[in-house]
Order: structure tokens, then sequence, then C-alpha cells
């Protein structure tokens, strides 16, 4: 339900060396749409997948996206895909568009396509915050905070901003009611992210902000961002 990052893979093959990790895509509209194999000694990554089969990486406008171009796209499947939802023709329509007369699933993730072939999972087009014209991706914002030692878990989510359009927001559960200040946290995303992506606003809270299936709970946050 929640990205793997690099860090704890590592830590993992270095405590258990003789194991194998196994990162796997899919979702309800669409499943196998990647995977991805480590073991001990080779290169680890974050959201880092093997296309599965019948994948491909689409502009919004349904070019195919070229590998190593660094052009977003989403990633679409065909196949074995379902019809579509019950009594939700618009949905449908949207999510299991036909390119080029084959019919495609298209939930909304958003990827980019390296020059070897693989693809880095960006996020849901639907949680893209755009802020001051430029697009950014929660789970990018997210994976970096949650690498600070005091932050036990993270969640980022965009609030209307009259400057911005949306200002970048994250709301963080610390470990042992330790609260880092602004300032320390800011420090650790530098080189870790870039400034424009950066929180501009830091929420503590000590309420769940996950589903019991380990999803992002963002409902949840925005309502506790609009109660403070």
């Amino acid at each position: 339900g929640a990205m793997w990052s690099a860090e704890r893979k590592q830590e993992l093959l270095e405590y258990f060396t003789q194991a194998t990790l196994a990162d796997s895509l899919g979702s309800s509209e669409g499943s196998r749409l990647g995977s991805r194999v480590t073991a001990r000694g080779d290169e680890v990554a974050t959201a880092r997948f093997e296309l599965g089969p019948d994948v491909k990486v689409f502009s919004e406008d349904f070019r195919e996206v070229v590998p190593g171009s660094g052009e977003p796209g989403m990633i679409a499947t065909s196949g074995s895909i379902p019809l579509g939802y019950y009594k939700d023709a618009a949905r449908t329509a949207s999510t299991f568009p036909t390119i080029d007369g084959v019919r495609y699933s298209m939930a909304g993730d958003w990827c980019r396509l390296e020059a070897d072939g693989t693809m880095t999972l960006m996020g849901r087009g639907n949680n893209c915050i755009n802020s001051g014209g430029e697009k950014i991706y929660p789970e990018e914002v997210e994976e970096a905070l949650k690498l600070h030692p005091d932050i036990h878990d993270a969640a980022v989510i965009g609030v209307p901003d009259e400057r911005w359009g949306q200002a970048v927001t994250a709301v963080i559960r610390t470990r042992n009611n330790v609260k880092p200040d602004d300032t320390a946290i800011k420090a650790h995303l530098q080189g870790r992210l870039a400034r424009y992506k950066h929180p501009k606003r830091i929420v503590c809270v000590d309420a769940r902000i996950r589903h019991d299936n380990g999803k992002v709970n963002y409902r949840a946050v925005r309502s506790l961002v609009d109660a403070r």
C-alpha cells in the first residue's frame, strides 16, 4: 500500500543477507503493472519497476512516451482489464480509453520511463500538487520526510494558496513525541528535494493518517489540516 524506500531495502539486505525483496505494482483497475526483485549486490531503488506484460506509458494526449526523454506519462495496461465502473459511464470512459484500436486501463498513475526501459513511479495524478506552476507528487515529498530520524510517518497535500495556487503542506507523526522544528526539517530536505517541493507548512498530529491497508488517508489528512 505504500512505496518501499531504497534506504529500508538496503537495511534489510544488510541484515538478512540471503533475502530477496519483491516490489509489485497494480490496482483494482489493472494488475501486473510492474515488478522488481532485489537481492544483495543489486542496485537498490525506490519505486523502480520492470514494465508488466501489455503495459505502455502514454502522455495526456495519448502519445507513447519515449524512454529516457524525461517526459512524465500515465501507466496503461491492456489485456485482462475490467469492463468499467458500475453505473458510471463517464468515469469508465476516462479510465478505460481506446488508443489505436486497443482498449487500455489508465487508473491515473504517473511515472517516468527511464532510458533502460524501466519506469520510476511518481504517484497518482489526482493527488498531484500544482504549486507556482510546478507539478509536485506527494509521494516523493513523503518519502524524503520519512527519512528524518524523528519523523515516523508523513502525508503531503496541496492547500489553496493565493500566491502559489496550492501550497505544499505536510502532516507528520513523530517518534517519541519529539517534534523537530521546521528549520531542522528543511535542512534535512536539502539535497533530497528541489526547493520548490519543500513543504511551506508542517503540521504535527497524533492521529492516524493511514487506512488499515497501509495507504495514506488523504481525506482524513485534509480534515486534520482544515481543523488547524
